[in-house]
């Protein structure tokens, strides 16, 4: 079955807001990635250093839940509140991501088809009819995200 996390967007400061999480609820982050660190195919998503030390994903282990974000990205501007979270899906299967994925974003805007990714998930995000912003992903190893 799948799992549901919420995932919170920030405008730049998501690292500041994760370690004051952190303070509160404990734990540690088993990953803490920047755009810096997205490979480069070309010239496209090169970036400016400060930009490069925004958060692309950060995730806290809180009881059942894991509390995720990110910084928004640079080329995309800043959020607006309300456009700040998603919630994020984490599958069994490909098959349970494809499935979840194409139901919910029937009729949305799809951001990012499911592919497989360089940090080695089969991942997709899109807004459903409503708005809401959905996250699908399916990690072979299924660590603990």
């Amino acid at each position: 079955m799948a799992a549901i996390n919420p995932y919170l967007l920030f405008n730049g400061n998501c690292e500041e807001a994760f370690l004051f999480y952190k303070s509160v609820f404990g734990g540690e982050f088993p990953y803490i990635g920047k755009f810096k660190d997205i490979p480069e195919e070309d010239d496209s998503n090169k970036m400016a250093e400060e930009d490069g030390n925004r958060i692309m994903h950060v995730s806290l282990p809180i009881g059942n839940t894991i509390l995720m974000g990110s910084d928004s990205h640079p080329k995309f501007g800043n959020l607006r509140i309300g456009d700040n979270f998603s919630i994020s899906i984490n599958t069994d299967s490909r098959e349970e991501a494809d499935k979840i994925f194409n139901g919910l974003s029937a009729g949305g805007e799809v951001e990012m088809p499911m592919n497989d990714t360089f940090w080695g998930a089969y991942f997709g995000m899109f807004k459903d009819k409503f708005g809401v912003g959905w996250m699908v992903n399916f990690d072979e190893k299924q660590p603990n995200a």
